[in-house]
């Protein structure tokens, strides 16, 4: 698990949320896996780190890549999840979660 990766999930189990389940493999036919998600509730969350680096997800093959697993998760009914390290830093990433699992919970 990555650094940011581990803070999001102190802040999940700091707001009470309920516990994610981490590296869910969602494809049969892949080795795709999202680094949070609740399957209960089919919502996903991905820490995209590197987004100022010019790391492996911000460049063509990488970035393609996750677009090809991103819109698959969406065609499985997924609801997903996006979030930088400055989004987890400040504070955004664990408001939308909670606001997110609360809008799913109304739906089921």
């Amino acid at each position: 698990m990555s650094h940011l990766e581990e803070k999001l999930l102190i802040q999940i189990r700091h707001e009470r949320l309920p516990e994610p389940e981490r590296e869910i493999r969602f494809s049969n036919t892949r080795k795709w896996r999202i680094d949070f998600g609740w399957p209960d509730l089919m919502l996903a969350v991905e820490v995209e780190g590197g987004t100022w680096t010019n790391g492996r997800h911000s460049r063509g093959s990488g970035f393609r890549k996750d677009c090809e697993k991103y819109n698959q998760l969406s065609m499985d009914g997924w609801t997903l999840l996006r979030f930088t390290p400055g989004m987890i830093s400040e504070g955004e990433a664990i408001l939308t979660i909670g606001e997110a699992i609360k809008q799913r919970r109304e739906q089921i």
